[in-house]
């Protein structure tokens, strides 16, 4: 008995092109003979697949295959009855006039119903089949990992990808700036060749960002830790602080403990649509050893200035 091709696509009679088109991708992923090599079954199974959507993925073909099931595609070019291998006259030499009580004529209509059943051919008024639009390959899909920085100020990154049975191809594309984690890019074109000369599928790239040994992002917005001595947080000072847009000078205000949290606008990412800030968090690096002059003038300033910082703090 021969195969069901909705049953090899895994989907119902009355599904569209589409779903058709997106079952035959995700099966033609799964049984590919370079994801399974020395496996037989697949490459078989790979085979039948390619073999169900010709008919299905093709409009005529698959209307053809719903009125007459695969034996539609023994019938001579999709018409009936089979062309040669036997006994019997062949479909040209059929004389249609005796068919028909004779007089040399075709009765009306009757060549619409041979249009139909020989795939559309020129017949009455000229009209003609319509020509095959090209199958589109499958889509091809990839994923890559940029560093932080270069996700935040974009530029050129390399792609290396397989399709089909071609070797490894590596080829450079354009970061955008401010493209952020698990972000899909289209690259056109890039994909699985379409069979019978059909046009190339694309490349979808997923892309990673590795993250930062200091700065993390939240939206639009960058932040970063800013280790800052006791005294310039006692006293207040300016400290150099990378940005993407180069270093500038961020004030610290006098009497600024850890945790607090400040705000410099439109230094954060920048995107087509907008831009964020930067905020940067205080936090007190305090020196590892202290003599016993240190500790005593550590006490003095303590006794001078006593305050409970833990003031407030309960279960």
């Amino acid at each position: 008995m021969a195969d069901d091709y909705y049953e090899m696509l895994g989907v119902g009679r009355q599904a569209s092109h589409d779903e058709i088109q997106k079952a035959y991708r995700s099966l033609a992923r799964k049984y590919h003979p370079d994801l399974n090599p020395d496996d037989k079954k697949a490459a078989e199974k790979f085979k039948k697949v390619q073999q169900a959507y010709d008919v299905l993925g093709d409009k005529e073909k698959r209307q053809k295959y719903d009125q007459f099931g695969s034996a539609f595609e023994q019938m001579g070019g999709g018409g009936w009855p089979p062309q040669g291998g036997g006994a019997g006259p062949q479909f040209q030499d059929i004389d249609f006039s005796q068919m028909f009580g004779g007089g040399g004529q075709t009765p009306a209509g009757f060549e619409d119903i041979l249009r139909q059943f020989t795939g559309g051919g020129a017949g009455a008024g000229g009209r003609r089949r319509r020509s095959r639009t090209p199958m589109r390959g499958a889509d091809v899909e990839a994923e890559i990992e940029i560093p932080f920085n270069v996700a935040i100020d974009g530029g050129s990154w390399e792609v290396s990808f397989r399709r089909g049975h071609q070797n490894t191809e590596t080829i450079s594309i354009k970061i955008p700036a401010g493209i952020s984690d698990g972000k899909q890019m289209r690259l056109r074109g890039k994909g699985e060749p379409g069979p019978a000369d059909g046009p190339e599928g694309d490349l979808l790239l997923t892309v990673r960002v590795a993250p930062h040994p200091h700065f993390s992002r939240r939206g639009n917005d960058l932040e970063v830790k800013v280790p800052v001595s006791y005294a310039e947080a006692a006293l207040g000072a300016k400290v150099d602080l990378p940005t993407p847009r180069g270093t500038i000078s961020l004030a610290i205000p006098a009497g600024t403990s850890s945790g607090k949290r400040l705000r410099v606008r439109g230094m954060g990412v920048k995107t087509s649509a907008e831009t964020g800030d930067l905020y940067a968090e205080v936090q007190i690096v305090l020196p590892g050893k202290y003599d016993a002059d240190d500790v005593k003038l550590i006490r003095q300033l303590e006794e001078a200035h006593p305050f409970d910082p833990r003031k407030g703090l309960a279960w």
